[in-house]
């Protein structure tokens, strides 16, 4: 069992940074895969990046390459979301989900647990 907070939204203008952390409890941390997904307003949750138990490998999704980068410190039980760049359509709460397995996963019926999430905001 896994709990996960994230922390790091806030209301930022076009261009802007921010880092959005997902802190989790337990000790298997390590050994759990990371993704983050969004829900935009009246739209669907979107896969947004994911990473492997040893940040080893991590994939993004179309929108946010290049833009996003995830990271982990396993030794802190976190990982990290850092935006870049961000646009109006950045907009959204971003959840952070965990799950077993070497390697990383891009839809969110594969995660077993998930945050609460936190609210990112981007005005033009």
């Amino acid at each position: 069992q896994v709990q996960l907070i994230e922390s790091g939204g806030g209301l930022v203008q076009a261009g802007d940074s921010l880092r959005l952390s997902c802190t989790a409890s337990g000790r298997t941390f390590s050994t759990y895969a990371i993704g983050w997904f969004r829900r935009g307003p009246g739209k669907e949750r979107e896969f947004v990046a994911s990473i492997n138990w040893n940040g080893g490998i991590s994939n993004y999704a179309d929108a946010v390459k290049g833009r996003f980068t995830v990271s982990r410190d396993n030794a802190k039980n976190a990982a990290y979301l850092q935006l870049n760049n961000l646009k109006p359509e950045d907009t959204a709460v971003y959840y952070c989900a965990a799950r077993g397995g070497p390697y990383y996963y891009t839809k969110g019926e594969e995660y077993d647990y998930w945050g609460q999430g936190t609210q990112v905001t981007v005005s033009s």
